[in-house]
């Protein structure tokens, strides 16, 4: 993450799936309504299911049109603007004023990942059409399972996720690729798998995204699964699974 007078700006980063991206950080460090067990940023700090401005819009949008100006000839490279960070973007209630200004200043698909948490709302789904790809996670379809790898805010149910992602992919006409993270002993059984396959089918993704943790996670023990394992179980997903 860039320091100083550009907090809200990172990278830009050279991801396996989007290309060259720009990140945009619209929460303060590890603000987050999850705490997953695997997440290289560490523990959350403030774990928060509340919507607020966290990071100024008019501040956000000023730190990118700086960066803008000062990096014409890497911006000229530039395969996305992703809004993601290091806490759940979509907590930040000016989500969809932001996405809309960006696409104003640059000529450019915004991409925003998530955990999934907020689209249980319908003004956040509406906020997210305006996007060109969302990258929503979802590790379980089993609440106890959830609970263990994600650690939500208490309350928060996966089956209210998982009917969240049917109705935005329903509303929404961009591209979905869904996230799945995958640890071993905590997500990996033969009944969450099918759960998660029956969600999937659900949800409808243009793209599943199985993965496991390669980066040093939040939490010690957290082990990532063999590649022979991944393979057997995107055959079970279906022809839209991939790993990246």
């Amino acid at each position: 993450m860039i320091r100083g007078k550009n907090l809200y700006i990172y990278g830009p980063i050279n991801s396996r799936r989007l290309g060259l991206s720009l990140g945009i950080n619209l929460t303060p460090y590890k603000t987050c309504s999850f705490d997953c067990v695997y997440c290289q940023a560490g523990r959350t700090t403030m774990r928060t299911g509340e919507r607020k401005e966290y990071s100024s819009a008019g501040q956000v949008l000023s730190a990118l049109r700086e960066w803008l100006d000062e990096h014409k000839d890497t911006a000229a490279k530039l395969s996305y603007v992703t809004i993601a960070g290091t806490g759940e973007p979509c907590l930040n209630n000016k989500l969809g004023e932001i996405i809309l200004d960006i696409k104003k200043m640059v000529d450019l698909p915004v991409a925003v990942i998530t955990n999934s948490s907020m689209l249980v709302s319908p003004s956040v789904r509406k906020e997210l059409l305006s996007a060109d790809l969302v990258v929503p996670s979802l590790d379980a379809a089993r609440q106890e399972t959830f609970e263990k790898i994600d650690r939500p805010v208490p309350g928060t149910r996966i089956t209210d996720i998982i009917n969240a992602l049917e109705e935005f992919r329903k509303e929404y006409p961009g591209k979905i690729w869904l996230e799945i993270m995958l640890v071993r002993g905590l997500n990996d059984s033969p009944e969450d798998i099918a759960g998660l396959k029956q969600a999937v089918e659900r949800i409808k993704p243009d793209k599943i995204q199985v993965n496991s943790p390669v980066r040093k996670p939040a939490e010690e023990g957290v082990v990532p699964l063999d590649k022979q394992r991944i393979e057997e179980i995107m055959r079970v997903l279906g022809p839209s699974a991939e790993t990246v």
